[in-house]
C-alpha cells in the first residue's frame, strides 16, 4: 500500500531501523535516532542496488516519487542511477574547482611564487583585493561560462563608484586570470580581449612631490619638528636620504643592514624589479638608523606597527605624518621623496643619469647592460649618497645654496 504524508509523520523510531514501503521500489528507512531517509531499490544486471534520494522532511513524498521516476527513466535507458549520481557529484566538484574565484586564487598563488617574476607582497595583496571585488558577480560562475558582458557588468559596478583606476586594474587582472585558464587548458579564449576601451580612462595623476630646494628645506625642518610617534618621525627623516620605494622602507628589517659597512641590502623578494637592491648609506642615514635601533632593534622590522612589532608600519603612516605637518596629498607623499631625489640629483649635473637610475632601482631590459652599469656606477653611487645627504643638510639649515637648474643662489 502506498505511503501517505500522515503515515510518514506518525512513524516513530524503534530500537532497530525499519522500512516503510511506497511503490515501484521506493521506501522510507526510519532510523533509531529518528531520522527518515528515502531509498530506492532497483536491479542492474540482476544485482540488487539501493539509491539514496534524500531525507524527510527536506524531501517530501511527492518529491521523493519524482526522483524515483527520474531514476527509473535512467534505468530504462540502460544507465545505473547510482553511477550517474556519482558522476554528477564529480562534475559538480570539477565545476567548483573551475569557477572564476577558484582559478583567480590559483593564479594569485602562482604569481606570489613565480621566481624572478613573482609579485612583491604589496602587489599581491592589492591584486587579491581587486579580484575579490568580482566574487559577488562572476566569482561563482564556471570560468568557461563567463561572457564578455558578464565581466563588463562586474567592472562597471566598480567604475560606477568613481573608482576608475581600480576598475581598469581589475579588468587587467581578470584578463590575466582568463589567460592563465587558457594556458592551463581550462578555457579556449580570453573573454575580455574585446573589452579594451570599454571603461572610462582615469586621469593620470602624479605623486605629490616637493622639488624646489627652498621648499625641500622647509619640509625637512618640519619633519624635525614632528611631535607624533617617534618611529614615524624617524621613518620620515630617513626617507629623503635613501629614497627607496615606500613598501621597501616600511618592510625594512634589521637583518638587511650592515651599518659598519654602510650598506642596506634589500632582498629581491621585497623589490619591484625582483632583484636585490643595494643602498649605500650616508653618515646621516646611519645616524638616523642608530637612533632607530635604540627603539626597535636589534632584530625584526626597523619601523614596526605601533600595535604589533610583528608587523611593519601601515602603508599610510608616513603619509598621515605628512598630512599632520600640513602637507596636502597633491603637495607631498612618501613616494614623493623619490621624485625629489631624482629631480634634484639630475638637475645638479654632478652624477651620471645611469647612476641615478640605479639608485632609484629602475629596471633595465638589457641584462648585459644592467650588469655592466650596476658595477660601473657603484663607487659613484656611494659618493652620490653622501653628497645628497650633505645637500639635504644644507637645505635644512636654510643656508644659501646653488640652484642646480638656473645657476643662481637661493636661500
Amino acid at each position: 500500500m502506498p505511503l501517505t504524508d500522515v503515515a510518514i509523520r506518525n512513524a516513530k523510531p524503534r530500537p532497530k531501523p525499519y522500512k516503510l514501503g511506497d511503490s515501484l521500489g521506493l521506501f522510507l528507512l526510519v532510523q533509531p535516532a529518528g531520522g527518515k531517509l528515502w531509498r530506492l531499490k532497483y536491479r542492474v544486471d540482476g544485482k540488487e542496488k539501493k539509491l539514496s534520494i534524500g531525507s524527510y522532511p527536506e524531501v517530501g513524498l511527492a518529491e521523493a516519487r519524482r526522483r524515483r521516476d527520474d531514476a527509473r527513466e535512467l534505468l530504462s535507458s540502460g544507465k545505473d542511477p547510482s553511477r550517474e549520481k556519482k558522476r554528477k557529484k564529480v562534475q559538480a566538484q570539477i565545476q567548483a574547482e573551475t569557477t572564476f574565484a577558484a582559478i583567480a586564487a590559483e593564479f594569485c598563488e602562482k604569481r606570489r611564487r613565480d621566481g624572478q617574476k613573482a609579485w612583491a607582497p604589496a602587489t599581491a595583496t592589492r591584486s587579491e583585493y581587486l579580484l575579490s571585488l568580482l566574487k559577488g558577480s562572476i566569482g561563482k560562475l564556471p570560468i568557461a561560462d563567463i561572457e564578455p558582458a558578464d565581466v563588463l557588468s562586474a567592472v562597471r559596478k566598480i567604475e560606477g563608484k568613481g573608482k576608475l583606476e581600480s576598475a581598469r586594474r581589475t579588468l587587467q587582472l581578470a584578463s590575466a586570470v582568463f589567460r592563465y585558464a587558457v594556458a592551463t587548458a581550462r578555457l579556449s579564449s580570453d573573454p575580455t580581449r574585446d573589452l579594451r576601451g570599454a571603461l572610462t580612462a582615469p586621469t593620470v595623476t602624479h605623486y605629490g612631490a616637493i622639488i624646489d630646494p627652498v621648499r625641500v628645506g622647509e619640509l625637512l625642518r618640519a619633519i624635525d619638528g614632528y611631535e607624533g610617534q617617534p618611529i614615524t618621525k624617524l621613518a620620515m627623516q630617513l626617507a629623503p636620504h635613501v629614497f627607496v620605494r615606500p613598501g621597501e622602507l616600511r618592510h625594512a628589517e634589521w637583518a638587511e643592514f650592515d651599518l659598519e659597512g654602510a650598506l642596506w641590502t634589500i632582498p629581491a623578494s621585497k623589490t619591484k624589479m625582483r632583484k636585490d637592491h643595494l643602498v649605500p648609506l650616508s653618515r646621516q642615514a646611519i645616524a638616523i638608523l642608530e637612533d632607530t635601533r635604540t627603539l626597535t632593534g636589534p632584530d625584526g622590522f626597523v619601523f614596526p606597527s605601533i600595535r604589533s612589532r610583528k608587523r611593519p608600519m601601515s602603508d599610510n603612516t608616513i603619509n598621515a605624518g605628512l598630512r599632520r605637518l600640513g602637507y596636502a596629498t597633491d603637495e607631498m607623499t612618501t613616494h614623493g621623496f623619490r621624485a625629489m631625489a631624482s629631480t634634484l640629483l639630475n638637475e645638479s649635473g654632478k652624477w651620471h643619469p645611469d647612476a641615478i637610475e640605479r639608485a632609484l632601482a629602475h629596471g633595465d631590459s638589457d641584462k648585459v647592460r644592467a650588469a655592466y652599469h650596476r658595477g660601473a656606477h657603484w663607487k659613484e653611487r656611494v659618493a652620490m649618497a653622501q653628497w645628497w645627504s650633505d645637500y639635504l643638510d644644507q637645505l635644512r639649515q636654510g643656508a644659501q645654496v646653488l640652484h642646480p637648474e638656473f645657476g643662481k643662489a637661493v636661500s
